[in-house]
């Protein structure tokens, strides 16, 4: 019988494939990317990121009794995550960016449609439904960090020629998402609740198909961006 983790990578597989297929990866890999395009990237990771704690929070409180296990390493975890968000305010100011603007969510630096339909739906689910879908979006995350995160801020430096100071999100997460992954895989395989394990694969699935539409957003003009935020 296969680990729960590796079911969650099987049902998942599809939606992470359309998360592969924007435009953005491969504009990396023959160095095309722009700093517009970068820095609308991390417009909308600050977007995301800046709510991880709180989730975090929102999904521990709700965790029944038995998952005690469970909320002991969301504390672990809410201790590493804790001011993220700013290093990606910090990225975007040594890109000559205005990260101003993205704190207070006007003009470009504004949310777009799928990030914030992705941050609330998370919210939903832990005060609704079932705070287990929150660990889906770990999975994504992390997963697609590990995979790609490291190679991809590499080939975004060398294009832009950005100093290390303009890359400490993408670069620190994929070291430390490498950890965290592991102990991820550990921490799935101990959940056996057949419901459980069902809100995991949703909120995943969920969370590909959305930060999906993010990513392959970031390869539309600037206008067509700004539309979709409104």
């Amino acid at each position: 019988m296969p680990s729960f983790f590796n079911v969650l990578k099987q049902q998942t597989a599809d939606a992470q494939s359309y998360m592969y297929s924007a435009p953005v990866f491969e504009a990396c890999a023959q160095g095309q990317i722009t700093m517009q395009t970068y820095t609308a990237f991390l417009t909308q990771a600050y977007h995301h990121v800046k709510h991880t704690v709180p989730l975090l929070m929102g999904c521990g409180s709700r965790l029944p009794e038995q998952y005690e296990w469970l909320r002991q390493a969301l504390a672990e975890y809410i201790e590493e995550e804790k001011g993220h968000h700013e290093w990606i305010l910090d990225d975007i100011r040594a890109c000559q960016a205005d990260a101003e603007a993205v704190k207070y969510n006007q003009g470009e630096g504004r949310v777009c449609t799928p990030i914030e339909l992705m941050v609330a739906y998370l919210y939903h689910q832990i005060d609704r439904r079932n705070p287990m879908a929150f660990f889906g979006m770990v999975w994504v995350l992390e997963g697609t960090s590990v995979n790609v995160g490291g190679q991809m801020a590499n080939m975004i430096q060398s294009t832009l020629g950005l100093p290390d100071k303009a890359m400490v999100y993408l670069t620190s997460h994929s070291t430390l998402d490498q950890e965290h992954i592991k102990l991820f895989e550990g921490l799935m395989n101990k959940i056996d609740d057949p419901v459980d394990q069902q809100a995991v694969i949703d909120g995943a699935n969920m969370v590909f198909r959305l930060y999906g539409e993010m990513l392959h957003s970031l390869s539309q003009p600037v206008h067509a961006r700004s539309a979709n935020a409104a």
